[in-house]
């Protein structure tokens, strides 16, 4: 590709014609764009099999690949008669047999292919001999003499007696031996083509040749669903929201659906445990008045309810009809009401959990507009607290609205996994929330929330809830057996409890304007057995309101579990899996959350179940494709020919990496890389922009925060001891290192593109030895490099110089900037590798990541002559260049120190001039302390 020409490919800038217009050109660009994805792969996985012809004139394989197998046996079993009117077959399966002879974690990434995964039959015709040396300069068709490509999709996997296993809550049957047979979905049409072809000019049987099956990394293999989706809105009415419509194609007020200008703005809003205290309240909203319904300072504690004073259009007209015209104070003035969540028992977990974050007023504004309805777009810069903010939104929304449901897209599974852990520990009953997609894997909580784990989850509680219901029964002497199913359990409650509280509630009720004794209200109830387990004494005895409140929350808890049995009542109808896992999805979760890529997988199958959503909120909405942020707006049916949606919240930050395009062409010339979050601000859609970070010390964030408005530092990253204290054996918390050629040579080039540079890595991992050796913990350091071929070249050295050697251990992570885009790290050593170009370090969004991955040292080893001329580079690198460019460590400072930031160190300092000065100096300082060790054992 070069950029001079004109090419026919379609374009995506800032508007677009129609939302014909719009699919139109994603469709065209993501099949061209999955088109070159799929062919890398497959020149990939072929040229690592080593396809030679044998002796005897058939196909031997010298290498093996991670992504394909060598076909064992493949045969078509089934082609069924076409539908009425078509002219190819309704379907058409085939089996596929290999022998997985080869390690456990890549047998069981065979064995993990799911339905509908998508893998592609191969079939080569090497022409030479067993031993050629493959040149990847050469054309690839020629050498491995590939013939024909052919997809196939997943049914499932055979067991012992040939029957698919079907996926479902029960675990997996454990196969015998390593031969595995999968039953594939062939496509209909081509295979059609291919028969006639064969019968009519007597060519070969295509599917008689197949040698080499190859699977591909599920996330990157979504083409087939997200295609379908487009082609299926394309065919279909898509509505988007009216309020949406003109934004999205790019024309007409880009502010118009910021809450402020929406005709259904609300006025009043519960902001539960949003604020800590009144004065964080005062300081959240600088500029307005604040008036609180209560005078007692006492009393004004959180949770609060805020009444928003509205410009509406409506008001206006009548105001001016009146004669009087709004006072400019009232505009600016909030009416705070706090108010008190009612008891909701006695037990202690029946306590709500609290947020205990101070949101900057910032932050506040950001979740006052995702609570608003309308567009929010949010801003946040590394370390800003997006996550925090995004949590508080959804419990927000949650305790606002129960009756709404809110879907939760992410880009990665990771992000998911962040956001839920931290929904976890807020107040929101767990029952609600479901995970779609397959990352639940690595939640680090106990619990599952995937749909089969909420199924499994929903049966237990109800056992435990019907537990308790014969405990309630017991307690009260009620003959029977009530609390053997849901039903009748309801109709326990209604015919004996129900009566017993009313009956009581007419005992201790206020008569005839005088209170009733406070000793009443103890005596007369008549749940006391019950809540035998409780923390005693359950009533206080101080005042009668106090004791009526307990009493009541009693009364709460109990009609809770009946309420939870009445939900879960469809569980003893409903007997399938799968129908239960349904029935959650559509009737019971009201927090739904999925990445971007499981949206379009299952659109059909969300679309057809009747899913209904009103809000979604978006994660790391600039690193997701435009078409893929488009998908999740449809995941439903519209009523009456309208979109339900009424919130969209995204969250990302464009200064970061956008989503991943390999072919330049698209990416450039097509702009296919702007993400919907991009092309927004770029609109000019107004944006909440969060501007403190609390991950960095504040001369790190000096080395990213010139591309970001106004970025200022969290109070905490000046006050807590881990951010004032120095990095131990080090002078400098950050240092640019400048790395000259070792043994005369640079950067180097193994294979196309992937770069390697030796010195740099050993200096990397010298580095870390170094910081292990004084005690700094392996995991708090991770170690990133903006090339794969570097990436794979520091995990071998570190498997050579540490391998397990309990004194060192191993980085947190080894990998690329881009991967590592989103985490963050105490301590981060990074390696730039190139020495004769720039290279694509020249993108200022990828020097933003990793600039801002690290909270306490970053160490860069570089070629400095090389980035320190590089114009779009300079903010941060003529900060670097002002400290020097050799490594300046103090060696007998042990980790921790107690030495401020800052401060000069009062042990001596090396200055280290070159990588095999320092690699002397860790060999010897490890020998120094092995044999110190020695001695001290003896």
């Amino acid at each position: 590709f070069t950029p001079e020409g004109c090419l026919a490919l379609p374009k995506l800038n800032l508007q677009f014609l129609t939302l014909h217009d719009y699919l139109l050109r994603n469709f065209n660009l993501f099949r061209l764009e999955s088109t070159y994805e799929i062919r890398q792969d497959i020149e990939d996985s072929v040229s690592r099999m080593k396809p030679w012809l044998s002796e005897y004139g058939g196909v031997v394989f010298g290498g093996w690949a991670r992504m394909a197998q060598p076909i064992v046996s493949f045969t078509v079993v089934e082609v069924a008669k076409p539908n009425i009117g078509e002219n190819w077959p309704m379907r058409v399966r085939a089996d596929v047999t290999i022998n997985l002879n080869v390690r456990d974690n890549i047998k069981d990434e065979w064995e993990g292919l799911r339905k509908h995964d998508v893998c592609f039959l191969i079939t080569v015709r090497p022409t030479q001999p067993y031993g050629t040396k493959f040149d990847r300069r050469r054309p690839f068709v020629e050498q491995t003499g590939l013939v024909y490509v052919r997809g196939c999709e997943i049914q499932g996997m055979l067991d012992e007696k040939g029957r698919v296993i079907e996926e479902g809550p029960e675990p997996k049957p454990r196969l015998k031996g390593d031969c595995r047979t999968y039953r594939v979905f062939l496509d209909p049409n081509q295979y059609q083509q291919d028969m006639t072809n064969t019968i009519q000019n007597g060519a070969e049987d295509v599917y008689e040749t197949f040698n080499i099956i190859m699977r591909r990394k599920p996330k990157e293999n979504n083409f087939k669903a997200v295609l379908e989706t487009i082609r299926n809105l394309m065919n279909t009415d898509c509505v988007v929201p009216d309020w949406l419509h003109d934004i999205i194609l790019g024309y007409g007020d880009p502010s118009s659906a910021h809450y402020s200008k929406m005709p259904n703005q609300i006025a009043t809003l519960d902001f539960n445990d949003t604020f800590l205290s009144i004065d964080h309240l005062k300081a959240s909203f600088p500029g307005y008045n604040i008036k609180v319904t209560v005078d007692n300072p006492v009393l004004q504690i959180p949770p609060f309810r805020i009444t928003f004073p509205i410009k509406g259009g409506k008001g206006k007209k009548r105001k001016e009809e009146d004669g009087n015209e709004e006072k400019p104070e009232e505009a600016k003035t909030l009416i705070v009401e706090p108010h008190i969540i009612p008891n909701r028992g006695p037990y202690p977990y029946n306590q709500p959990k609290r947020n205990t974050i101070q949101f900057t007023h910032t932050q506040i504004e950001a979740i006052r507009a995702g609570m608003q309805p309308g567009l929010t777009m949010v801003v946040g810069p590394p370390g800003t607290g997006k996550t925090d903010v995004a949590v508080q939104i959804i419990s927000n929304l949650y305790h606002n609205f129960p009756e709404q449901r809110t879907l939760i897209v992410t880009h990665s599974n990771q992000a998911l996994n962040q956001l839920f852990e931290k929904i976890m520990a807020l107040d929101i009953d767990e029952r609600h929330l479901l995970r779609l997609g397959h990352g639940e894997e690595e939640l680090e909580t106990e619990k599952d929330f995937s749909r089969y784990g909420r199924v499994n989850y929903v049966l237990a509680r109800r056992l435990e809830l019907l537990r308790e219901v014969g405990r309630l029964q017991e307690s009260l002497g009620v003959p029977g057996d009530v609390s053997y199913t849901c039903e009748t359990a309801g109709h326990f409650f209604l015919y004996q409890v129900m009566s017993r509280w009313e009956e009581y509630i007419s005992k201790v009720k206020v008569k005839g304007g005088k209170l009733p004794d406070v000793a009443d209200v103890s005596s007369f109830f008549p749940f006391h057995q019950y809540f035998a387990n409780a923390p005693q004494p359950i009533f206080k005895g101080k005042s009668y309101e106090e004791d009526m409140e307990i009493a009541e929350g009693c009364f709460r808890h109990v009609k809770k579990i009946f309420t939870q049995l009445e939900e879960f009542r469809a569980f003893e109808l409903l007997r399938s899996g799968l129908d239960r896992s349904k029935y959650l999805l559509v009737k019971e979760a009201k927090i739904i959350a999925m990445t971007c890529t499981h949206a379009a997988l299952k659109r059909h199958d969300l679309v057809e179940l009747g899913f209904k959503y009103d809000n979604i909120l978006m994660e790391e909405s600039a690193q997701i494709l435009e078409i893929e942020t488009f998908i999740p707006l449809l995941l439903q049916n519209p009523q009456d020919g309208f979109s339900r949606l009424k919130r969209w919240i995204m969250i990302g930050d464009h200064h970061q990496l956008p989503p991943v395009i390999k072919n330049m062409a698209f990416q450039k010339y097509s702009n296919m890389e702007q993400s919907l979050f991009t092309r927004f601000v770029r609109v000019g859609v107004p944006t909440v922009d969060l501007d403190a970070q609390g991950r960095a010390r504040a001369s790190l964030c000096n080395l990213y925060n010139w591309r970001y408005k106004n970025l200022g530092n969290l109070p905490h990253v000046q006050l807590l001891p881990e951010f004032r204290m120095a990095n131990a054996g080090f002078l400098y918390d950050f240092q640019l290192i400048n790395v000259e050629d070792f043994n005369g040579v640079g950067e180097s080039e193994p294979n196309p593109y992937f770069y390697q540079n030796l010195g740099e890595a050993e200096y990397v991992v010298a580095l870390f030895m170094y910081m292990c050796l004084l005690g700094y913990p392996a995991d708090k350091i991770s170690i990133l490099t903006t090339y794969n071929g570097q990436k794979h070249l520091i995990r071998d050295v570190i498997n050579q110089r540490c391998g397990n050697n309990p004194l060192i251990g191993r980085p947190n992570k080894v990998t690329t900037v881009d991967r590592f885009q989103g985490q963050q790290n105490d301590y981060i050593l990074l390696s730039l590798v190139r020495t004769k170009a720039v290279g694509h370090l020249r993108d200022v969004r990828r020097l933003v990541v990793a600039m801002s991955r690290a909270r306490l040292g970053l160490y860069i080893f570089a070629r400095v002559s090389l980035f320190q001329n590089c114009f779009e580079l300079t903010p941060a690198f003529s900060q670097l260049t002002a400290r020097p460019l050799h490594l300046h460590i103090v060696p007998t400072e042990c980790f921790p120190t107690a030495r401020q930031n800052g401060e000069r160190p009062s042990h001596q300092i090396h200055v280290i001039k070159n990588m095999p000065q320092m690699a002397n100096f860790v060999y010897n300082m490890y020998m120094h302390m092995i044999q110190s060790t020695r001695h001290y054992q003896q």
